[in-house]
């Protein structure tokens, strides 16, 4: 058969981008060896290559293709169909060399990587049987409907032609590789061609019976329900999948179509049924089933297999009213792999897999394998939340000894998040993300261990989850602004700079302060280029009020915070310097203040930036002193030049009458300071008492709400 509806339509895209046409072809020939003796077209083989070597470039484009997507295996089946591949024999072995061969002619084990190739071809294979059976039944009923149309012309045209009609039905009727029986209006079945008997063991064994004795006990009740409609002329046909016990014992699976014959008058005669044997076919849908909801190497279910069983529970009308979840994974599982080889880590994953399998094996428990060594036991109806806390410790327990793994004993620790709560409460989305985040907990609080879901601690950790996700489009999208906070001369109250501080203006959580997410932008490394657009934005704001501030006043300073991780970047002086040189600010306008713990941890080749930077001007301020635990002495060998005593120093100053205490020791530091000629700046400054006592004890110059609460710049030269 050559015609156009035989052949697939070209595509420009079909062919895979790793295969090459000789892999492809020699594909191809494997594969009509395998299929063209047992199909019945009239294509020559070399005809009959060709097609195959198109499908195969169909699905090797799909096996590589990103995102996948398995429908091409359709479309491959039917037209298997399309070109009378149809004997029972064809579909397996096609199936069986796409499974050995489809990925490797096509380079997908290497691209992909054979986990994830093999996952797509058996994801192919499926959607390439479902295609093949959907076309197969379209062809059946076209042949069930010729045959209905000449039951009926048999029956009706039997009084001026019942030769002629008799003869062409039974032809059809006898030669039909279908199954056909035909029963009177009562059920009792009167002619069944020879492949309906060989179905059963022999013909004669089912005229012997009737239809309402056919029955099964995986029969469902809208089976016998559309019958006894049919039965009262109430339909006229119906079509289901309905397994039958033959008389050795096993089981056919046949897809069963049950047609009534009507005469002249419309009145209903007889009914006609015709079978098409689907054993093998379930039975191979089945396997692919399996294939693709379970994990390779652990014969667990997977991670697609357990979001389907866990949103059935959580599905109204379930019958579950709660669940429960443990989600574990494996402390130092990659030392293993990285030490041992990825070969050892495999076995130990089925050792592990093994012992928490027997854990998770009562009613409604089941256990899945849902990332590398990440396993998850979902319980549903828990007698009560004890009850799955008691799996966790199973689970601990049972991994307590080292897991034999060849001729080695290796130790095996793991941390789980346990969630249980009412069904109707929770999604799948939210199940797992709790329990995924109380795992992490576990870890934080040492692992080897389960922690309980704790739904303020989740919301804490989605927050910063969302905020340090968002930390790069906020940079990008102009999100950070910056505030200013006056530095007061202490000796006559004159305006000595402002202290640059970034605030976020998120869109969902409003105006963030610093401490929320610093901390996030210096985990991810966003720290720096947000650093330096805070020391670009400041510098110029501060070129800015030098240009417009009256003759005679000296310029106004601009103190930039420092992180460690800026303070360890390569290119810290060459930005500054740069930043400096584009705004057109001396650098002694500039100090840059690093927190004390920093400074004092850093060996002398992190200190070689600031040395640098003071040497050209730049004033560098030793942040928060007195939090961390610096050796006073060490204070002469810093590049600093200013001191800024943290607020915890002159919180007893706020008192009246002054802690004798805080006094003694704000001036010490104030006089050790200026011994190191190092000016002293005092942060937290509330009162007019403390700014007095501050004053007299010698203090360079204050910054707190007693002069002005951080503001925008334009509000800074009227802050004092």
């Amino acid at each position: 058969m050559t015609s156009s509806a035989t052949q697939p339509p070209a595509h420009p895209g079909d062919g895979c981008h790793g295969e090459t046409p000789d892999r492809l072809a020699a594909f191809a020939e494997t594969w009509c060896r395998a299929v063209y003796p047992g199909t019945a077209t009239s294509m020559t083989r070399a005809e009959f290559k060709d097609l195959l070597t198109a499908l195969a470039g169909r699905l090797a484009s799909a096996l590589r293709a990103d995102p996948f997507d398995p429908s091409p295996g359709h479309a491959v089946g039917q037209e298997l169909v399309r070109a009378h591949c149809t004997a029972p024999e064809i579909l397996p072995r096609v199936l069986e060399v796409l499974d050995t061969r489809l990925a490797a002619s096509c380079g997908a084990d290497a691209a992909l990587g054979q986990d994830r190739a093999r996952n797509r071809c058996v994801r192919l294979q499926h959607a390439l049987a479902e295609g093949f059976a959907q076309a197969l039944r379209e062809r059946t009923r076209k042949e069930q409907e010729a045959l209905s149309r000449a039951a009926l012309d048999a029956q009706t045209e039997i009084a001026r032609a019942l030769h002629e009609s008799e003869t062409r039905f039974r032809a059809v009727f006898k030669d039909a590789a279908l199954g056909i029986g035909i029963a009177d209006m009562a059920g009792n079945i009167l002619d069944v061609n020879s492949a309906l008997g060989r179905m059963f063991g022999s013909a004669s064994r089912v005229r012997s019976r009737n239809v309402l004795e056919w029955t099964h006990p995986d029969d469902s009740p809208e089976v016998w329900r559309m019958q006894r409609e049919l039965m009262n002329g109430e339909r006229d046909h119906y079509q289901v999948e309905k397994p039958y016990a033959r008389p050795d014992g096993t089981v056919l699976w046949t897809n069963l179509t049950v047609s009534l014959l009507r005469d002249a008058e419309g009145n209903p005669r007889y009914m006609l049924a015709m079978l098409e044997d689907i054993s093998e076919r379930r039975l191979l849908n089945l396997r692919l089933r399996y294939q693709a909801t379970h994990d390779a190497l652990t014969d667990l279910p997977n991670r697609s297999f357990f979001f389907e069983r866990l949103e059935q529970a959580l599905a109204p009308g379930s019958g579950c009213s709660r669940i429960g979840l443990c989600y574990l994974d494996l402390d130092g599982f990659k030392a293993v792999n990285d030490s041992l080889g990825h070969a050892m880590g495999d076995q130990l994953l089925i050792g592990v897999a093994e012992r928490l399998q027997a854990c998770a094996s009562g009613p409604g428990q089941m256990l899945a394998r849902i990332g590398g060594d990440e396993f998850v036991a979902l319980v549903t109806n828990p007698s009560s939340p004890a009850a799955v806390t008691a799996l966790a410790e199973r689970a601990l327990d049972a991994l307590s000894t080292p897991v034999s793994v060849g001729e080695r004993e290796l130790m095996v620790r793991a941390s789980i998040g346990v969630v249980e709560g009412p069904a109707k409460d929770l999604t799948s989305a939210e199940v797992l993300r709790s329990a995924d985040i109380t795992m992490y907990r576990a870890k934080a609080e040492g692992g080897n261990r389960y922690v309980l879901a704790d739904p303020d601690a989740d919301a804490r950790a989605i927050s910063r989850h969302h905020l340090t996700h968002h930390l790069p489009a906020a940079l990008r999208g102009c999100e950070f602004f910056i505030e200013y906070q006056p530095l007061v001369k202490m000796e006559d109250g004159s305006l000595e700079g402002a202290e640059a501080l970034v605030r976020w203006s998120h869109p969902r959580h409003g105006v963030l302060g610093p401490d929320r997410f610093i901390p996030l932008a210096e985990h991810t490394g966003l720290i720096v280029p947000l650093g330096r657009w805070v020391l670009q934005e400041a510098v110029r704001q501060a070129r800015r009020w030098q240009v417009s501030r009256i003759g005679g006043h000296r310029p106004l300073k601009i103190n930039v915070n420092l992180s460690p991780r800026q303070l360890h970047h390569p290119d810290l002086v060459e930005d500054t310097v740069t930043v400096l040189e584009e705004a057109g600010l001396p650098p002694d306008a500039l100090c840059l203040e690093v927190t004390e713990t920093a400074m004092i941890q850093a060996d002398e080749q992190e200190l070689k930036p600031l040395r640098e930077l003071a040497d050209l001007g730049v004033g560098i301020a030793l942040d928060d002193f007195g939090t961390g635990y610096s050796n006073l002495a060490n204070l002469r060998h810093l590049p600093a030049s200013t001191l800024k005593l943290d607020r915890s120093f002159t919180e007893g100053l706020q008192q009246e009458p002054a802690d004798p205490v805080d006094l003694k020791i704000v001036e010490g530091i104030v006089s050790l300071a200026h011994t190191l000629q190092l000016s002293v700046t005092v942060e937290g400054v509330e009162t007019s008492s403390q700014a007095s006592q501050l004053r007299e004890l010698g203090c360079d110059t204050a910054q707190g709400w007693y002069y002005a609460r951080p503001g925008p710049p334009e509000r800074l030269p009227q802050a004092v």
